[in-house]
């Protein structure tokens, strides 16, 4: 037993940090077939990487996103922002909005101020160390919701659905067929801004 252990350990110390999505109490969530890059069957860009449906969606909820709230005077940030939560942990985010105001001073540092919206699509995390995967999309939820985030919104792409979840309130699973409210009765519908692509 204690041989196994030393040789997991060993393991984990030789995977390199560029091949970490994001980290949770200090432990690591690998991306998605980082293991494939390990043993030279991938390269790291092709992990890291999203698809072209997720770019699509992506491109067309911030162009909808800039033009309804940037007049509002909200900031859209995107690109995989890094938010640390808490000690040693954090997450990357699709998209953080803030209101103008929230962040007071810019640096090259993961934010750690909780933007008032997270939109996420898909993950590119390897869910394979949880019992399911909608448990590592609860706890980045909830870890998200609990460091101050009011709303997180998910899009799943493979089943059609957005996760909407909010502070104080149940968290609800739709088609993207639906209308969904970003924030200050902004509401996107997916399907309609795909059918518009």
């Amino acid at each position: 037993m204690k041989t196994a252990t030393k040789k997991v350990t060993k393991k984990r110390k030789g995977i390199p940090k560029e091949l970490i999505y994001e980290m949770r109490k200090g432990s690591p969530i690998y991306y998605r077939d980082y293991d494939k890059v390990l043993s030279g069957e991938k390269k790291p860009e092709e992990v890291m990487g999203s698809g072209l449906l997720h770019a699509i969606i992506l491109e067309l909820i911030l162009e909808f996103l800039f033009k309804e709230l940037k007049p509002k005077g909200y900031h859209i940030l995107t690109g995989e922002v890094g938010f640390k939560f808490a000690p040693k942990s954090w997450y990357n985010l699709d998209i953080a909005i803030y209101k103008k105001g929230d962040i007071k001073e810019i640096s090259a540092e993961f934010v750690q101020t909780p933007p008032r919206v997270v939109i996420e699509i898909d993950t590119k995390a390897d869910l394979r160390k949880f019992s399911t995967p909608m448990d590592y999309f609860h706890m980045k939820t909830q870890d998200l919701l609990s460091a101050g985030v009011e709303k997180v919104i998910w899009i799943f792409t493979k089943e059609r659905k957005i996760w909407y979840a909010q502070r104080g309130k149940d968290w609800i699973i739709t088609d993207w067929n639906k209308d969904i409210e970003v924030t200050e009765g902004v509401k996107f519908n997916l399907e309609k801004l795909l059918g518009e692509k």
